[in-house]
């Protein structure tokens, strides 16, 4: 697992406040992870800032699993 990985699992886990073990690829952030509506443009946000990119809204709809997540900001960090 790379330094990104590990970022988004971290903010992940900080900002639903579920355990690391918990967060794989395949979970939804609603439906296995217990986000709400609100969580995900704040989890979003932290990840932004933690991996240090500006997604556009539109890819940030595309979001909805841990899985997505990882490689849109996998996809953004290579053209920073």
């Amino acid at each position: 697992m790379d330094k990104i990985d590990q970022d988004i699992i971290d903010t992940i886990a900080e900002i639903l406040k579920v355990e690391k073990s918990e967060i794989t690829p395949e979970k939804s952030f609603i439906n296995d992870l217990g986000a709400d509506s609100l969580d995900i443009p704040e989890l979003i946000m932290a990840l932004e800032d933690r991996i240090g990119v500006e997604i556009t809204k539109e890819k940030a709809r595309t979001i909805r699993t841990v899985g997505d997540a990882l490689q849109v900001f996998k996809e953004y960090s290579k053209n920073k």
